[in-house]
């Protein structure tokens, strides 16, 4: 890469962010609209249709529809990389706590992941690098994914012709916004998100009257005895040195007090980074799901279904490097840290397994930097800081709008040929 043409000091990026100053306000603005008007994966129409009128306006090549409700975005500029920047931006079924005055419209619907924010960042980076396509030379591929959430959206548009329609590209990039102090970035290489299996257990019993018990093969036994024992996988079964979690996240069973029912439901959450760990909790839970069936009598084997399934994402070395070298230039040492491996996950990972490409994903920080300082004294970060998926996540919109544009801008310029 060459910074040819620059005046002597500054660089393609200096170039392009020169331009964030002007261009963050009306981000603000943009961002505050879709945090108010939320939509459940795949049904994120009227946030397609203003990501596209945004790239429209810029001067992309716009495909819509792609995967239902996906929106890519193409700025071809001349010879060079091909760089597929992602962002997703479906909302959970989450009820708004915050209390901010440009919380959620929709009952029952909240931006409780920041997938507002990351549209947000990818569309203030696309207008910067629009805007400064002089200084660079190379293809961008802008994905605006649905249905992150149900870990469906990536391969739906995949399987809907994504890579014919654009090419393949040399990298894929793309953020999340996190518990972290705002102003921050951090990345980890290798395994940085896990896998994730989500099932669905029916356990199938005899009802009976609650006062004859003795005429029941009781379900809720059943379930109670399933839940202990699944709590035995990772701390009896998987090595000290490996990472798994087994959360059964629902029991749900009977209507009322006096009736022993038919059946029972649990629905598990299952976390892993490697394909043997997986494999290995996978057998367990379904061999202990079975055997208390067995144990108690039922009648009929359990049915265990596959509610969703993410994979692992694992950043690529040479990649991650190259992207940290970028950050650490752009924000400083002291701002771009690396937060390990975390249980949550991602389909980001399969643009990457389907198209070849490497893979780098990192985090920027949406707290307050003062209010994480507070907490980080008193030990009580866990508790005082929202997360993720919380009522009350709620990323303070500057620094965090700025960093996440400014990342987002510097890693894709990271790979792009510069002028």
């Amino acid at each position: 890469m060459s910074d040819a043409g620059h005046p002597s000091g500054t660089t393609a990026a200096d170039t392009v962010l020169a331009g964030l100053p002007q261009t963050a306000p009306g981000l603000a603005d943009l961002y505050r609209d879709l945090h108010a008007h939320p939509e459940l994966s795949f049904q994120e129409h009227r946030t397609s249709g203003l990501v596209a009128e945004r790239l429209g306006a810029l001067g992309l090549e716009v495909i819509t529809g792609l995967g239902r409700t996906g929106v890519v975005g193409v700025l071809a500029n001349g010879a060079g990389p091909h760089v597929l920047l992602r962002a997703d931006f479906d909302a959970l079924p989450v009820t708004e706590q915050t209390g901010l005055p440009y919380a959620s419209t929709t009952d029952g619907v909240m931006h409780a992941c920041g997938h507002d924010m990351h549209v947000t960042c990818l569309l203030g980076a696309l207008d910067l690098l629009a805007a400064g396509r002089d200084s660079w030379s190379g293809t961008i591929t802008a994905v605006f994914q649905p249905a992150e959430e149900i870990g469906a959206g990536a391969q739906a548009m995949v399987d809907d012709g994504l890579f014919d329609r654009v090419g393949i590209p040399d990298v894929v990039l793309g953020q999340h916004v996190g518990p972290f102090p705002a102003g921050t970035v951090g990345c980890h290489p290798g395994p940085a998100l896990a896998a994730t299996d989500a099932l669905k257990v029916t356990l199938f019993g005899k009802g009976a009257h609650g006062s004859r018990p003795e005429a029941a093969v009781d379900p809720v036994v059943m379930a109670a005895a399933t839940v202990m024992r699944l709590q035995t996988v990772v701390s009896r079964e998987i090595a000290g040195g490996d990472t798994a979690v087994v959360t059964v996240g629902a029991l749900n069973a009977g209507t009322t007090d006096n009736v022993i029912p038919d059946t029972a439901e649990l629905k598990l959450n299952i976390r892993t980074y490697t394909d043997e760990v997986r494999a290995t909790v996978l057998a367990a839970v379904r061999r202990i799901v079975e055997g208390e069936a067995a144990a108690a009598g039922a009648p009929r084997e359990p049915l265990i279904e596959t509610l969703d399934a993410f994979p692992v994402l694992v950043n690529d070395a040479g990649a991650t490097d190259r992207t940290l070298t970028a950050f650490r230039g752009r924000f400083g040492d002291e701002r771009v840290f690396d937060p390990g491996p975390a249980t949550g996950s991602e389909d980001c990972a399969a643009f990457g397994t389907a198209s070849g490409a490497p893979v780098c994903y990192w985090f920027f920080g949406g707290t307050d930097p003062a209010a994480y300082e507070k907490a980080q004294k008193s030990g009580t970060v866990a508790r005082d800081v929202p997360s993720n998926h919380s009522p009350h996540f709620a990323p303070v919109v500057e620094p965090t709008l700025t960093t996440g544009v400014t990342a987002m801008t510097t890693a894709a310029l990271s790979w792009l040929k510069t002028r």
